[in-house]
């Protein structure tokens, strides 16, 4: 690990005003993904940017049909919240089987949503909820936000101080996980709205977080798994490496999204 220099700020504004200042910072929320690649040597920011001080980064806040989570609230606890278990479960059983204990107590929301890894958990939710990436500058809806594999519409110093969600009236999510990163080979997480159905895929797609059309128009036209048969994705737009293959992924795509379904269905 290169030498740097390491900043502790207390509001979003220090946090920003010290990122305008060095052009090599680099925010440290969990640090799962940053300081592995640090210690080797694939990155070296000649400042860190600590945000783990910061007070308003954190909350859970659920006003009237949205439930907002501040960015640096851990795996942890957002499994453990009573008002995201009440709302949207699905949510928190997403964040439960997040890596091990060590990763759900370190790692952050707002830190895997601004890292946008293809394999991370919480792009799904984002997309499937709809939900809303607010900034320090502005407001950033989920369709928006995910660019692209560790690409997203932030800018340069810009950061996540919470996400909102849209409560669904039922949703499921259902990953098949590595079992070594325990990271999703593939994840899908289903939502139904009062407007329509959002269908959205994590770990399995060449270019990130997707929707899926087609599963969103037959689930809307009947809210059933038996609705996701005969439904799949192009193998060509699936990623591929020594996990799984790009088939094996697309063939995942429609089991998950079938038992995402049926978990769904059965809370009612």
């Amino acid at each position: 690990m290169y030498a740097f220099e390491y900043h502790r700020p207390t509001s979003v504004q220090q946090a920003a005003d010290l990122a305008s200042r060095f052009e090599e910072a680099k925010f440290l929320a969990g640090g799962h993904t940053l300081l592995p690649t640090m210690k080797l040597r694939l990155a070296a920011p000649a400042d860190l940017i600590d945000l783990g001080q910061i007070a308003e980064l954190r909350g859970i806040e659920r006003a009237g049909d949205a439930i907002t989570i501040g960015a640096m609230m851990k795996h942890a606890e957002v499994a453990n919240s009573a008002d995201i278990r009440a709302a949207i479960p699905a949510l928190a059983e997403l964040a439960e089987l997040i890596g091990d204990p060590h990763v759900r107590n370190r790692g952050t929301m707002g830190g895997s949503v601004a890292n946008n890894d293809p394999s991370a958990d919480y792009p799904a939710a984002c997309l499937a909820l709809n939900a809303t990436i607010v900034t320090g500058k502005r407001t950033i809806p989920a369709d928006d936000f995910f660019q692209g594999i560790f690409t997203t519409a932030l800018d340069e110093g810009e950061i996540i101080t919470s996400i909102s969600f849209p409560i669904p009236s039922r949703a499921g999510y259902a990953k098949f996980r590595n079992p070594a990163s325990r990271y999703a080979l593939v994840g899908v997480f289903v939502a139904q709205h009062a407007d329509g159905v959002r269908v959205a895929v994590t770990g399995a797609g060449s270019n990130g977080v997707f929707r899926v059309p087609d599963m969103e128009a037959a689930l809307n036209r009947n809210f059933a798994v038996e609705a996701l048969d005969g439904i799949s994705v192009p193998e060509g737009e699936m990623n591929s490496d020594i996990h799984a293959d790009a088939a094996y992924r697309a063939h995942l795509v429609g089991v998950m999204a079938r038992r995402a379904v049926e978990v769904a269905v059965t809370r009612g």
